[in-house]
C-alpha cells in the first residue's frame, strides 16, 4: 500500500540567535579558513574530508567521491516491520517529523494512523535524508503521523558506573515513603504548564541591557555545603511526604460546615477554703 505524504519537521527552535564580538568594543568576530602554518585562505569549493583508516591513515574524500556511494535515494519511506510501543526506549528517538497526506483523498493516510493506534504499535521504517540511510519509528500523536527519527543501536552509550555493582541497602520503609511522595506529586503530563525560564530570563536581560539598565538585582546565593548529606533517609522522606500533603490540603477550597452554637458552660461552684 502507498501512502503518498509530505514531511515537515516537528520542532523549532525559539533561541535567541547571536553572534560573536570583540568584548572591548563589540566588533564583529569573523572566522576564515586557512590552511595550517601559513594565512592563505582555502576556497570553500576546494574544502574536502579527510577519514582516519582503521590503520590510522588519513584518507581524503571530496565530495565527489562521496557522491558514489551507494545509498538508497528513493523519496519513499519503507515500513519494515510493527512493533509494541512499549519495546521501543525513548533513547532511541531522535528528531521527529510530521507528515501530511499529498493525495486528494486522505483515506489510505486516515486508515493506517488509525489501524497503528488501534493496535498499540509502531511501524519501524527506514528512508534517506541528506543522503544518509535513517531508520526511523512512525508513531500517531493527536491523530498525525508522526516520523521519528531514531539512533542506531550502537549511538547509544552503554552505562557502566560504579554504583551499579555495589550492593545498596534499601529498607521498605524507605521504599514505601519514597512511594507515597511519589503518589503524593502524581499528576497528568500538561507540557502548556512549563515554559524556558533560561530564554524568558535571557530576553529580560536582553531588552534592560538594550535601555542602559539592569535586569536583576544581584544576589549572592549561598553555595549547598557538599558535606551536609542527610543522615536518615526515611525522616527526610517522612518530613517532604508531610509538607507536600499540606500543599495538597492548601490547595483544596474550605469545606462548608454548619455553625454550632457551644452549649453555655455552667458557673463552678467555689469550694470553701
Amino acid at each position: 500500500m502507498n501512502v503518498p505524504v509530505k514531511v515537515y519537521s516537528a520542532t523549532e527552535s525559539h533561541d535567541r540567535s547571536s553572534h560573536q564580538v570583540d568584548s572591548a568594543d563589540g566588533a564583529r568576530i569573523r572566522y576564515r579558513r586557512v590552511r595550517e602554518g601559513t594565512d592563505t585562505e582555502v576556497e570553500f569549493s576546494k574544502i574536502a574530508n579527510a577519514y582516519e583508516s582503521e590503520s590510522g591513515e588519513q584518507v581524503v574524500l571530496t565530495k565527489e567521491d562521496l557522491a558514489t556511494l551507494p545509498v538508497n535515494k528513493s523519496p519513499e519511506i519503507s515500513i519494515l516491520e510493527f512493533v509494541p510501543i512499549d519495546q521501543v526506549d525513548p533513547i532511541y528517538f531522535d528528531k521527529p517529523y510530521y507528515l501530511e497526506p499529498a493525495s486528494k483523498s486522505p483515506k489510505a493516510y486516515v486508515l493506517l494512523a488509525k489501524a497503528l493506534e488501534t493496535t498499540e504499535r509502531l511501524a519501524i521504517a527506514n528512508f534517506t535524508l541528506r543522503n544518509r540511510t535513517r531508520l526511523a519509528a512512525l508513531r500517531v500523536i493527536d491523530g498525525v503521523m508522526t516520523l521519528q527519527t531514531l539512533l542506531w543501536p550502537d549511538e547509544v552509550r552503554v552505562p557502566d558506573f560504579d554504583f551499579l555493582n555495589a550492593d545498596v541497602e534499601i529498607r521498605d520503609q524507605e521504599l514505601d515513603m519514597a512511594s507515597s511522595l511519589i503518589e503524593t506529586m502524581a499528576s497528568d503530563f500538561d507540557p502548556s504548564q512549563f515554559e524556558d525560564t533560561y530564554q524568558v530570563e535571557l530576553g529580560k536581560l536582553i531588552e534592560a541591557r538594550a535601555d542602559g539598565g539592569q535586569a536583576f538585582s544581584e544576589t549572592e546565593e549561598e553555595a549547598p555545603d557538599d558535606d551536609s548529606e542527610v543522615a536518615d533517609l526515611l525522616a527526610a522522606l517522612r518530613a517532604s511526604v508531610k509538607s507536600r500533603g499540606r500543599e495538597v490540603e492548601d490547595e483544596k477550597p474550605p469545606a462548608k460546615k454548619a455553625a454550632k452554637k457551644a452549649p453555655a458552660k455552667k458557673a463552678a461552684k467555689k469550694k470553701s477554703a
